[in-house]
């Protein structure tokens, strides 16, 4: 259908206008629809835009030079880390150890059962018995900061808060050696849950075992202080020899800070070479 000249320019022109009125309501539509920034960019330009922004507004710190300035408060105090000097050298501590292991760690039996009875799980009968108390225990295995020796008179089960305990305290002892230059050591865990028919059996050849043990509740574990497992590195250069004796002033040195934090309770156990230790 052929549409007249005149009837053409009148059909244009209200389309014009109809255009002109959509650009002043909304001036951020053009006449392909696509959407514009305010920097001129289309809306497939987005990206573009935010990096650019970025690179014009946020400083980059690929040169020292161009680091802002710390403000004066915190001068000096972000310069050091507990393992590098300000020189950015490695720091080394000295090792300090503890004046006397008997009085540092001197919490005997009946303190650490008052601990154990209210943060532990009741007695188990045997060892059948701790197998269907899993949702009180968890398992207790070697790992990368310590070593569960070979258990005879105990089964390698914690209630969780004696556990994470535990695993501190290694943590804790690799670091206290990594800091005094010390080459990696495990400490040894030496026993664990006791039955009461592990402590039955105990007592027939160890004087020291009570019948009421803190290791019958999952709180408490032995850990040796003149045994440690050496951690190898098959690829790094030929490793120099540790005293045991060094390696017990470093252990003595962490686990102080956690009884002096209330993390735990522990007795100097001279005949068993042990730490004895409950959770707190």
């Amino acid at each position: 259908m052929r549409i007249s000249k005149k009837r053409y320019i009148q059909t244009f022109g209200m389309t014009v206008i109809a255009l002109a009125i959509i650009r002043a309501v909304c001036p951020s539509v053009d006449d392909g629809g696509t959407t514009t920034s305010t920097s001129g960019a289309t809306a497939t330009d987005t990206t573009a835009v935010v990096a650019d922004t970025a690179s014009a507004d946020t400083p980059r710190h690929d040169d020292p030079a161009d680091m802002p300035e710390l403000p004066a408060r915190y001068s000096g105090k972000l310069s050091t880390t507990r393992f590098f000097n300000p020189d950015g050298t490695p720091a080394k501590h000295r090792i300090y150890s503890v004046p006397h292991f008997g009085n540092t760690f001197p919490d005997q039996n009946d303190v650490q059962l008052a601990a154990a009875q209210k943060y532990g799980v009741k007695p188990v009968a045997n060892r059948a018995d701790a197998e269907h108390r899993m949702k009180e225990l968890v398992y207790v295995g070697s790992n990368m900061y310590f070593h569960v020796d070979k258990l005879r008179n105990s089964i390698p089960y914690l209630v969780p808060r004696a556990s994470v305990l535990l695993q501190d305290i290694g943590r804790s002892f690799f670091d206290s050696l990594q800091v005094k230059g010390i080459p990696l050591h495990k400490i040894i865990v030496t026993s664990v849950l006791r039955s009461k028919e592990d402590v039955s059996k105990l007592r027939g050849h160890n004087g020291n075992a009570t019948q009421n043990s803190c290791h019958l509740y999952g709180t408490t574990f032995d850990v040796c202080y003149n045994r440690y497992k050496t951690v190898y590195d098959p690829d790094g250069p030929a490793r120099r020899s540790v005293r045991n004796d060094t390696l017990k002033w470093v252990l003595s040195e962490v686990l102080n800070d956690m009884r002096t934090n209330g993390r735990c309770l522990i007795k100097y156990e001279v005949h068993q070479g042990c730490f004895h230790i409950t959770v707190n």
